[in-house]
């Protein structure tokens, strides 16, 4: 073997096992650090369940803009249960921790969140990121971007549109998965970065359309924004959301706690 090819030889064996203890890594950075958080409970009890949120089997759904989205894989978003796909964000850090502690289970989790998107763009895109999947479990953040475009002159959307849409979202979702179970996560921000005055009081607005809608459609509500409200009475806002939007590393994991804490409850 030449100097050259013994070279690349053990660039990509490092590039595998980097690959590898990267995933092994943070499987079990947030199965530990969720342990707490409901995703934890024994598989045996989890395969058990009926009525909860997650059962057995189940293919679960995390969806959104941005936030969700969190730079995963758009070339491996197929491939289910992949560390790429799930993207660096709450998405990841809660699918990891629900794999982990539930291996027998044989959950399926998808991440098919995109930068960007408001409610009419999940819409346009649902035949192909959430019917065809399948899915039993739901999980849908949105709304950010439904004022924060309208702020800055790229889209004339409203409260009432927001709600008005997102409920056809759902009741399109019911009609065509008659069995699913549905997660509402709220809209949140933090008042630094990219937020300002400005977007009050008309983000509450938002916040309070996606309970409404939440409870119109028997979903479990995830309160990200009370959660951030208390979080930023121990520390700098932007130690949880540098923009006021995007959530730090810590940010997303306080996220992932709140999910399954929510999720396992029901």
């Amino acid at each position: 073997m030449t100097q050259s090819g013994s070279t690349k030889g053990t660039t990509t064996r490092r590039e595998f096992i980097g690959r590898t203890a990267a995933t092994t890594a943070v499987t079990l950075a947030a199965s530990s650090f969720l342990s707490s958080a409901g995703c934890s409970s024994s598989t045996a009890r989890l395969t058990g369940r009926k009525g909860g949120r997650i059962e057995a089997g189940n293919v679960v759904l995390f969806q959104g803009d941005s936030i969700t989205d969190a730079g995963r894989d758009r070339q491996r978003e197929g491939s289910a249960n992949d560390i790429r796909a799930l993207g660096s964000g709450y998405a990841l850090l809660a699918g990891a921790a629900l794999l982990a502690n539930h291996a027998e289970a044989k959950l399926t989790i998808y991440n098919r969140g995109i930068s960007g998107h408001k409610v009419f763009q999940l819409a346009e895109r649902w035949d192909k990121d959430c019917i065809a999947l399948k899915p039993d479990v739901v999980s849908i953040l949105i709304g950010v971007n439904d004022i924060w475009h309208k702020l800055d002159g790229r889209y004339d959307g409203t409260i009432e549109v927001y709600e008005r849409d997102y409920r056809a979202l759902l009741e399109r979702t019911k009609r065509e998965l008659p069995g699913v179970k549905l997660v509402i996560c709220e809209p949140f921000v933090l008042r630094c970065g990219a937020v300002n005055e400005k977007w009050f009081p008309d983000f509450d607005g938002y916040r309070a359309a996606a309970k409404r809608v939440a409870g119109a459609f028997d979903a479990v509500f995830i309160p990200f924004q009370t959660m951030f409200d208390e979080a930023v009475q121990t520390t700098t806002t932007a130690y949880w959301a540098g923009d006021g939007v995007h959530p730090t590393l810590a940010g997303a994991a306080l996220m992932a706690q709140a999910w399954c804490r929510a999720v396992s409850a029901t």
